[in-house]
């Protein structure tokens, strides 16, 4: 899950926990609302967790090593 899905969760999630007024029997839409929110912040820091150990723009450069051997044939 990347950002623009976690950004898109917590967007739902926040119109279905605030927004939308409405009573229904069996399922409370303030619950799922907070839970997709919940989710979409989990994917967020996730998200960003495993970018910054992937190196993202600026992350750790790789250099390579050659070796020359000089001893006569």
């Amino acid at each position: 899950m990347g950002l623009g899905v976690s950004i898109f969760l917590i967007a739902v999630g926040a119109v279905l926990a605030f927004a939308i007024h409405v009573t229904t029997s069996g399922v409370d839409l303030h619950t799922i609302g907070y839970i997709l929110m919940g989710v979409g912040a989990l994917g967020i820091v996730l998200s960003l967790i495993f970018w910054s150990s992937w190196g993202g723009p600026a992350g750790v450069r790789r250099t390579d090593v050659t070796t020359v051997d000089e001893r006569p044939l």
